[in-house]
């Protein structure tokens, strides 16, 4: 698929089912992710690949995380937060793992984090795959973080969740781009 296609094509499905990307895919998918701009070569990316059993294992630690961080949202969200991860049948968590000693802003950091997210949705699309990005109150949580073994200076943000989709999705309506850019001439 030529690039320019692919980024100008690729939509996020909402429902996910099998089959998901192989392992050579899913190595190729990583190796795009890892040409993510990244500002002084700090590398700044950690990526948790979640399928099968492991849903069950992020749907516990997210909901411990949670009962200690907000415990009344924990309550009100309970099923929504181990119900999550079953919305697909494989989910890439993507983790900026900041450098706090870096002279590189933990900001591009992160962005750096989140443009290699983007690389895999572009990925995924390419070899034919479906996918959406979600964050939520799962995301940027230090709680969360730490239920999944990280590092205190890890932060989580985003969830990629990954399969195929039957249904054809409808692009939305492409925006006028002269309401996002201005021109100096």
């Amino acid at each position: 698929m030529d690039a320019l296609d692919n980024i100008l094509n690729r939509v996020s499905a909402r429902t996910l089912s099998n089959p998901i990307p192989s392992k050579d895919e899913m190595e190729t998918v990583y190796k795009a992710a890892l040409r993510a701009p990244d500002h002084g070569a700090l590398k700044p990316w950690k990526f948790i690949n979640v399928s099968g059993d492991g849903r069950k294992k992020l749907a516990e630690a997210a909901l411990r995380a949670i009962e200690i961080s907000d415990p009344d949202k924990a309550i009100i969200n309970k099923d929504k937060i181990l119900n999550a991860p079953y919305r697909a049948p494989l989910i890439i968590v993507v983790i900026a793992s900041v450098n706090k000693d870096s002279r590189i802003p933990e900001v591009e950091q992160i962005l750096s984090a989140g443009a290699a997210a983007q690389n895999i949705l572009i990925a995924c699309h390419s070899l034919g795959y479906s996918a959406i990005w979600r964050t939520g109150f799962l995301s940027f949580n230090e709680e969360v973080s730490l239920s999944f073994g990280l590092n205190k200076n890890d932060v989580i943000v985003g969830y990629l969740y990954i399969g195929s989709t039957e249904k054809k999705i409808e692009a939305p309506e492409v925006s006028n781009i002269n309401d996002f850019v201005q021109k100096w001439s």
